[in-house]
């Protein structure tokens, strides 16, 4: 479980492809924090970690990970949003997160609006029963507020510290982006969908 804060990025090592899995190995910035089968929030996607040394730490992506994730992409120097587990007895600044990715989406305007930044994104699913306007989003494992929506498409607010401090600042139009709609929602969408009167 996650808040959609990150703590930290780095860069991508390594990355080694064994039949379908892709094994990540990353440099590693938090020394003597972390543990072998830990859970670590990459760029939104919950993985675990499988080796560790002094520099890096390796994590593995199954098939069906790679299918709904913007994993595919990454390449060698890429930098990824990272955020170690919730503890339960900390504040939750976020949301809740699970690093379960629902889909991606393409980004396809960003405004400058002195000071901060509109990031406007187009949606792989439909977006009507998935998000509300000022309800929470998580893209690349941020906890973001909608802005506005339509049918595919979806806006944010990026601040200057979220900008300066996740790889957002690395982020073009037509890149693609992980998204995973807020928990709360999805219970709601899927006890509607099934409810019989």
């Amino acid at each position: 479980m996650f808040t959609g804060i990150v703590e930290c990025t780095t860069k991508i090592y390594k990355l080694n492809r064994k039949k379908n899995n892709l094994f990540i190995t990353l440099k590693n910035p938090f020394l003597n924090k972390i543990k072998i089968n830990q859970s670590i929030c990459h760029n939104g996607i919950c993985l675990t970690v499988i080796d560790i040394d002094k520099k890096t730490y390796s994590v593995i992506a199954s098939e069906e990970t790679l299918q709904c994730t913007n994993l595919n992409f990454l390449k060698i120097k890429d930098k990824v949003n990272l955020e170690r587990a919730l503890i339960i007895y900390e504040r939750l600044n976020g949301h809740i997160v699970q690093g379960h990715v629902d889909t991606t989406a393409k980004i396809i305007k960003i405004e400058n609006k002195n000071g901060s930044w509109l990031f406007f994104f187009k949606s792989k699913e439909k977006l009507y029963h998935s998000i509300v306007k000022k309800g929470s989003i998580t893209i690349n494992g941020i906890s973001l507020t909608i802005i506005t929506y339509t049918k595919y498409v979806f806006s944010v607010s990026i601040i200057p510290y979220t900008y300066k401090n996740t790889n957002l600042h690395l982020m073009k139009i037509g890149d693609i982006v992980n998204i995973e709609f807020d928990i709360f929602g999805k219970y709601i969408k899927n006890f509607i969908k099934n409810y019989k009167i």
